[in-house]
């Protein structure tokens, strides 16, 4: 099967299961795990821009993407001549089943099965023994951080982060002073690259609040990327378990 994956983080899954770059033939710019294996894959664009032309030269049998990565429009447009599956993953569950599926449909069901498991014990080990108020911010110029209904807010609920917006929806500006009830600040280091700058300008209003860089891929790749996440989380959880 000729696939073509819209989404970097089912990319990475893709090529965890078993697959080759003879069976994943197209990728956007930004799939850039597993580095080894997809430098060999043809890119067709963003995920927001996709090279439409370029796709329907490729001929996949298959086209997979992402409701909230992908442009409607732009993934409609696919649909007219390709078969494609429109993944939505914002909970562990839908994580779960996104790996299960991914597995059924490649024949792979038991190293998905594997993976799924990991990932929950992954997500197990890594808890905070007390609740901690938590501002994750995406974006910057605005500020933007993260509402209940992301699967970002599910991995911190999962080891016991309170998101402070959690009374949110999706991605909400927001202002330097919305941040004080926070215990601890994270900037993630995507989608915007967050930078020690970026903590020293923040401390400038929050001199005495906990603020950190955090691995945005650790929180936001969904598919199999968590199962690799363990000494990530276990350090992490360690800063707030002391």
């Amino acid at each position: 099967m000729r696939v073509i994956s819209l989404v970097p983080s089912i990319t990475e899954a893709l090529f965890d299961l078993g697959l080759t770059d003879n069976e994943i033939i197209g990728r956007t710019k930004f799939c850039i795990h597993p580095a080894e294996k997809i430098k060999n894959v043809e890119i067709i664009g963003g995920t927001k821009n996709l090279n439409i032309e370029k796709i329907k030269a490729l001929e996949p049998d298959l086209i997979l993407a992402n409701k909230e990565e992908n442009v409607k429009d732009q993934v409609e447009t696919l649909m007219k001549d390709f078969k494609v599956i429109v993944y939505n993953t914002e909970t562990i569950e839908d994580n779960y089943y996104l790996v299960k599926n991914l597995g059924l449909l490649f024949n792979k069901e038991e190293k998905a099965q594997i993976f799924n498991l990991k990932i929950y014990e992954v997500l197990n080990r890594a808890k905070i023994d007390r609740k901690i108020k938590a501002a994750y911010l995406i974006w910057k110029n605005p500020y933007m951080t993260i509402g209940s209904d992301t699967f970002i807010h599910n991995i911190l609920s999962e080891i016991g982060f309170e998101n402070i917006f959690k009374n949110q929806t999706r991605y909400p500006e927001i202002q330097v002073e919305d941040l004080g009830e926070a215990d601890v600040i994270m900037l993630s280091s995507e989608p915007f690259p967050f930078k020690e700058k970026h903590i020293s300008e923040l401390k400038e209003f929050y001199p005495d609040k906990k603020i950190m860089i955090v691995d945005g891929e650790a929180f936001s790749w969904y598919g199999t990327h968590i199962a690799k996440c363990e000494n990530y989380f276990k350090e992490l959880i360690a800063d707030f378990n002391t």
